[in-house]
């Protein structure tokens, strides 16, 4: 695939619908385990990589603690999180988190947050880009290794030439815990206009996530260019996952005619709201059948 690299891998995080093709590459003769846990460790799963069929690695021992969202979370800076009570705030970070936040947060409104670009906040103390400063999910590997972040993604082979967008979208990413709703731009999907663009141009979406979940976004039809600081290299997907109190950028080629879909991964986020219809105008004429029809 467009990112496939080969690395050693000792931890990586993967969210909804996401696709990765990783290059392993042993160095001894025995046999690896391979481990998948849930975010909030609630489930995992176990394998073991060997060059012999029969071999089984052991088994790492199970990580319990799981990570809790900060006021960072929530889009706040440091300097608005003084004197607040961090420990009362604090949520775990676990898909079961969505119904529980409810009594932890209560008439929390996200879309009171609007116009916030986030990532103008606390850039100098921010170790990875793709994840707010202060954030209680800043991944750490707990056998000292790295975690791959899409920091460290980069395209093998470019899909489309380098040009500067013609235009840029924000797409703020809303919502109401407690009434369990999600929007864009404050606005729902049967309330909503159409993202109108036009065959042949270079849209550049800026998400903005104001709420305490994260978005693994996904646009139909068309690739979206995941923009990491690498220029020409900079990534190909079809689904970006936005972590709270985050602004993220990408670029899409808009290079199909038609009507597409452009949601949250997440289907209860998209059912209740989180979803948008994105209509490319112009493009190739359709040719007509030779009978006419």
């Amino acid at each position: 695939g467009n990112n496939v690299q080969p690395v050693k891998v000792d931890e990586f995080r993967i969210s909804v619908a996401e696709t990765y093709d990783v290059i392993v590459q042993p160095k001894e003769e025995k046999a690896y385990p391979i481990m998948a846990e849930s975010m909030g460790r609630s489930g995992f799963a176990f394998a073991t990589l060997a060059p012999r069929e029969g071999m089984r690695a052991e088994m790492p021992e199970l990580r319990t603690e799981a990570p809790l969202l900060t006021m960072a979370d929530m889009g706040m800076s440091h300097g608005d999180m003084a004197g607040m009570d961090h420990g009362a705030m604090a949520t775990a970070a676990t898909e079961e988190m969505d119904s529980n936040a409810q009594d932890t947060m209560p008439g929390m409104d996200h879309s009171n947050m609007a116009g916030m670009d986030h990532s103008m906040m606390g850039m100098a103390d921010k170790a990875d880009p793709f994840y707010a400063a202060g954030s209680g999910l800043i991944p750490e590997a707990a056998n000292g290794g790295k975690f791959l972040s899409y920091a460290d993604l980069k395209a093998q082979k470019p899909l489309y030439a380098e040009r500067p967008a013609t235009r840029e979208i924000e797409l703020r990413l809303t919502g109401n815990m407690e009434r369990y709703s999600w929007s864009i731009n404050g606005v729902k999907y049967e309330d909503a206009e159409p993202i109108r663009l036009k065959y042949g141009e270079r849209v550049r979406f800026k998400f903005v996530n104001e709420t305490m979940m994260t978005h693994p976004m996904h646009l139909h039809g068309m690739w979206s260019i995941l923009d990491t600081g690498q220029g020409k290299w900079n990534p190909v997907k079809h689904t970006i996952s936005i972590n709270p109190g985050t602004t993220v950028y990408s670029e899409t080629e808009v290079d199909e005619p038609g009507e597409w879909a452009f949601h949250c991964h997440l289907s209860y986020h998209m059912a209740t709201g989180m979803f948008r219809k994105v209509i490319v105008e112009g493009g190739p004429t359709v040719a007509k059948l030779e009978n006419g029809n």
